[in-house]
Protein backbone atom coordinates (compact mmCIF):
# COMPACT_ATOMS: atom_id res chain seq x y z
CA UNK A 1 0.00 0.00 0.00
CA UNK A 2 1.28 3.37 -0.44
CA UNK A 3 2.52 6.03 2.16
CA UNK A 4 -1.02 7.84 1.52
CA UNK A 5 -3.36 4.80 2.16
CA UNK A 6 -1.92 4.09 5.37
CA UNK A 7 -3.85 6.74 7.54
CA UNK A 8 -7.11 4.74 6.72
CA UNK A 9 -5.89 1.89 8.68
CA UNK A 10 -4.24 2.90 11.56
CA UNK A 11 -7.08 1.93 13.70
CA UNK A 12 -6.78 -1.47 12.70
CA UNK A 13 -2.74 -1.13 12.94
CA UNK A 14 -2.72 -0.02 16.69
CA UNK A 15 -4.84 -3.03 17.19
CA UNK A 16 -2.72 -5.32 15.78
CA UNK A 17 0.20 -3.56 17.21
CA UNK A 18 -0.84 -3.42 20.79
CA UNK A 19 -1.77 -6.95 20.84
CA UNK A 20 1.50 -8.13 19.80
CA UNK A 21 2.95 -5.98 22.35
CA UNK A 22 0.51 -7.54 24.91
CA UNK A 23 1.77 -10.90 23.79
CA UNK A 24 5.12 -10.19 24.08
CA UNK A 25 4.61 -8.79 27.57
CA UNK A 26 7.04 -6.34 26.02
CA UNK A 27 7.03 -2.27 25.32
CA UNK A 28 8.42 -0.58 22.40
CA UNK A 29 11.35 -0.44 21.24
CA UNK A 30 13.11 2.68 20.17
CA UNK A 31 16.06 2.64 18.13
CA UNK A 32 17.54 -1.20 16.65
CA UNK A 33 13.63 -1.18 15.36
CA UNK A 34 10.53 1.05 14.54
CA UNK A 35 8.11 2.27 17.40
CA UNK A 36 4.34 2.01 16.48
CA UNK A 37 3.69 5.84 15.80
CA UNK A 38 1.02 7.07 13.38
CA UNK A 39 2.67 10.01 11.99
CA UNK A 40 6.09 7.50 11.22
CA UNK A 41 3.95 4.89 9.26
CA UNK A 42 2.54 7.47 7.14
CA UNK A 43 6.01 7.87 5.69
CA UNK A 44 6.50 5.00 4.09
CA UNK A 45 5.14 2.27 2.09
CA UNK A 46 3.25 -0.61 4.21
CA UNK A 47 2.95 -4.55 3.31
CA UNK A 48 -0.61 -6.01 4.69
CA UNK A 49 -1.67 -9.26 5.27
CA UNK A 50 -5.39 -9.22 5.51
CA UNK A 51 -7.48 -12.86 6.50
CA UNK A 52 -11.47 -12.48 5.79
CA UNK A 53 -10.80 -9.36 4.48
CA UNK A 54 -9.84 -7.86 7.98
CA UNK A 55 -6.42 -6.75 8.29
CA UNK A 56 -3.79 -9.30 10.68
CA UNK A 57 -0.56 -8.53 9.81
CA UNK A 58 1.85 -5.48 8.92
CA UNK A 59 4.99 -3.96 8.29
CA UNK A 60 6.20 -0.69 6.82
CA UNK A 61 8.98 -1.02 3.70
CA UNK A 62 11.68 1.03 3.34
CA UNK A 63 13.18 1.28 -0.38
CA UNK A 64 16.23 2.79 -1.92
CA UNK A 65 15.46 5.15 -5.00
CA UNK A 66 18.32 2.90 -6.93
CA UNK A 67 16.08 -0.26 -6.47
CA UNK A 68 19.22 -1.74 -4.22
CA UNK A 69 17.20 -3.16 -1.67
CA UNK A 70 13.80 -3.16 0.29
CA UNK A 71 13.63 -3.90 3.82
CA UNK A 72 11.05 -3.93 7.03
CA UNK A 73 10.94 -1.49 9.85
CA UNK A 74 8.18 -2.37 12.61
CA UNK A 75 6.46 -5.93 11.90
CA UNK A 76 3.56 -6.48 14.24
CA UNK A 77 0.67 -9.81 13.81
CA UNK A 78 -2.10 -9.89 15.58
CA UNK A 79 -4.18 -13.03 17.60
CA UNK A 80 -6.26 -13.38 14.52
CA UNK A 81 -3.55 -13.63 12.04
CA UNK A 82 -3.46 -17.48 10.77
CA UNK A 83 -0.13 -19.15 11.37
CA UNK A 84 2.58 -18.80 8.99
CA UNK A 85 1.39 -15.10 8.04
CA UNK A 86 4.60 -13.68 8.65
CA UNK A 87 6.18 -15.93 6.65
CA UNK A 88 3.82 -15.33 4.13
CA UNK A 89 4.52 -11.37 4.28
CA UNK A 90 8.00 -12.06 3.99
CA UNK A 91 7.65 -14.12 1.01
CA UNK A 92 5.04 -12.20 -0.89
CA UNK A 93 7.54 -9.24 0.25
CA UNK A 94 10.58 -10.96 -1.35
CA UNK A 95 8.41 -11.65 -4.70
CA UNK A 96 7.25 -8.17 -4.73
CA UNK A 97 10.84 -6.70 -4.39
CA UNK A 98 11.94 -8.77 -7.36
CA UNK A 99 9.32 -7.83 -9.92
CA UNK A 100 9.56 -4.27 -8.89
CA UNK A 101 13.59 -4.43 -9.82
CA UNK A 102 14.86 -4.21 -6.00
CA UNK A 103 18.65 -6.33 -6.04
CA UNK A 104 18.32 -7.24 -2.19
CA UNK A 105 15.85 -8.03 0.42
CA UNK A 106 17.17 -6.91 3.62
CA UNK A 107 15.96 -9.07 7.19
CA UNK A 108 18.32 -6.33 9.19
CA UNK A 109 20.53 -7.74 11.79
CA UNK A 110 20.20 -10.52 14.55
CA UNK A 111 22.20 -9.20 17.44
CA UNK A 112 24.97 -11.34 19.21
CA UNK A 113 24.45 -14.09 16.62
CA UNK A 114 27.99 -15.29 14.98
CA UNK A 115 30.66 -14.51 17.69
CA UNK A 116 33.42 -16.85 18.14
CA UNK A 117 32.62 -19.86 20.50
CA UNK A 118 35.55 -21.92 21.40
CA UNK A 119 37.68 -21.73 25.04
CA UNK A 120 40.13 -19.26 23.23
CA UNK A 121 37.40 -16.12 22.23
CA UNK A 122 37.88 -12.98 23.30
CA UNK A 123 36.62 -12.01 26.51
CA UNK A 124 33.36 -10.37 24.85
CA UNK A 125 33.09 -12.80 22.63
CA UNK A 126 32.10 -15.31 25.70
CA UNK A 127 30.35 -12.55 27.49
CA UNK A 128 28.19 -11.90 24.43
CA UNK A 129 27.49 -15.51 23.54
CA UNK A 130 26.74 -15.69 27.50
CA UNK A 131 23.69 -13.25 26.69
CA UNK A 132 22.66 -14.38 22.98
CA UNK A 133 21.55 -17.79 24.96
CA UNK A 134 20.55 -16.34 27.98
CA UNK A 135 19.31 -12.97 27.50
CA UNK A 136 15.48 -13.76 26.65
CA UNK A 137 14.27 -11.57 28.82
CA UNK A 138 15.68 -8.83 27.50
CA UNK A 139 15.32 -9.76 24.04
CA UNK A 140 14.55 -12.58 21.90
CA UNK A 141 18.41 -13.15 20.04
CA UNK A 142 18.23 -16.95 19.55
CA UNK A 143 14.38 -16.05 18.06
CA UNK A 144 15.58 -13.58 16.02
CA UNK A 145 18.45 -15.40 14.53
CA UNK A 146 16.61 -18.89 13.78
CA UNK A 147 13.41 -16.83 12.07
CA UNK A 148 15.67 -15.36 9.79
CA UNK A 149 17.82 -18.18 9.29
CA UNK A 150 15.17 -20.12 7.35
CA UNK A 151 15.30 -17.58 4.60
CA UNK A 152 18.54 -18.55 4.15
CA UNK A 153 20.19 -15.17 3.93
CA UNK A 154 23.86 -13.86 3.52
CA UNK A 155 25.11 -13.02 6.80
CA UNK A 156 27.26 -9.79 7.10
CA UNK A 157 29.05 -8.96 10.57
CA UNK A 158 28.31 -5.79 11.76
CA UNK A 159 30.65 -4.24 14.65
CA UNK A 160 30.48 -1.68 17.39
CA UNK A 161 33.46 -0.13 17.60
CA UNK A 162 34.34 1.23 21.16
CA UNK A 163 36.99 2.17 23.62
CA UNK A 164 38.04 -0.96 25.38
CA UNK A 165 38.64 -1.52 29.20
CA UNK A 166 35.79 -0.38 31.80
CA UNK A 167 34.59 1.91 29.26
CA UNK A 168 33.07 -1.07 26.71
CA UNK A 169 30.17 -2.22 29.47
CA UNK A 170 29.11 1.24 29.65
CA UNK A 171 29.05 1.39 26.23
CA UNK A 172 26.71 -1.63 26.05
CA UNK A 173 24.08 -0.11 28.60
CA UNK A 174 24.41 2.96 26.91
CA UNK A 175 23.02 1.06 23.28
CA UNK A 176 20.54 -1.13 25.48
CA UNK A 177 19.25 1.84 26.81
CA UNK A 178 18.74 3.75 23.96
CA UNK A 179 17.01 0.51 22.35
CA UNK A 180 14.89 -0.17 25.27
CA UNK A 181 13.27 3.17 25.11
CA UNK A 182 15.10 4.26 28.61
CA UNK A 183 16.49 2.51 31.53
CA UNK A 184 13.25 1.76 33.19
CA UNK A 185 11.83 0.04 29.64
CA UNK A 186 15.45 -2.00 29.68
CA UNK A 187 14.42 -3.83 32.92
CA UNK A 188 10.67 -4.31 32.63
CA UNK A 189 9.43 -6.91 30.36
Amino acid sequence: MPPESVAGLLPALRHISEAWLAGKSTGEKRFSVGAFSPQYLEQFPLALVRAEGQPVAFANLWTTATLAELSVDLMRFGPEAPRGAMDYLFIELMLWGQRAGFRYFNLGMAPLSGLEAHPLAPAWHRVGNFIFRHGEHFYNFEGLRRYKAKFDPEWEPRYLVARGGIALPRVLIDVSTLIAGGVKELFAR
